[in-house]
């Protein structure tokens, strides 16, 4: 899915960015580095914003870099809803679903559940979009206990 700009700004994309890494953690190698990518002036100076914000308020360095976009490269495959992966028995259900690892990436669902499975959204909206993510009866259960016992 690319990013729209009719449902999320850049500036609301950015502060979603630096609230789910520590901008503190030097990368251990150039692969893993937290990194923003920019496709204009405007997308950059807000970036560069965002960064000195976050820099004054920490009184720290700040590691994330911010670089002009190129190109984009798909990750590894276990790099893949890493969250999803951890758990064995929601990762059953989706490679049951989709056999090949391409339709597994591209699934909005496993992205969902991913999404879920690392806290990023709420237990009531998991509620009410459960029974549209594909999974058995046990699946949803083991989903939304994992769910109400990480709040």
């Amino acid at each position: 899915m690319d990013y729209d700009p009719a449902r999320i700004t850049y500036s609301e994309l950015l502060d979603f960015f630096w609230r789910s890494h520590n901008p503190a953690r030097r990368p251990w190698s150039r692969q893993y580095k937290a990194a923003v990518f920019y496709h204009d002036e405007e997308q950059k100076r807000l970036a560069m914003e965002k960064r000195e914000s976050i820099a004054a308020r920490t009184n720290g360095k700040v590691h994330t870099e911010i670089i002009p976009y190129s190109e984009f490269y798909l990750a590894e495959p276990y790099h893949q809803k890493y969250q999803l992966q951890l758990n064995g028995n929601l990762m059953r259900e989706f490679k049951a679903i989709y056999s090949a690892n391409e339709d597994f990436v591209n699934s909005t669902a496993a992205a969902r559940v991913n999404g879920y499975l690392g806290g990023h959204s709420s237990l009531s909206q998991l509620q009410a979009e459960l029974s549209g993510l594909g999974l058995s009866a046990a699946g949803a259960e083991n989903l939304l206990h994992i769910v109400r016992n990480s709040r």
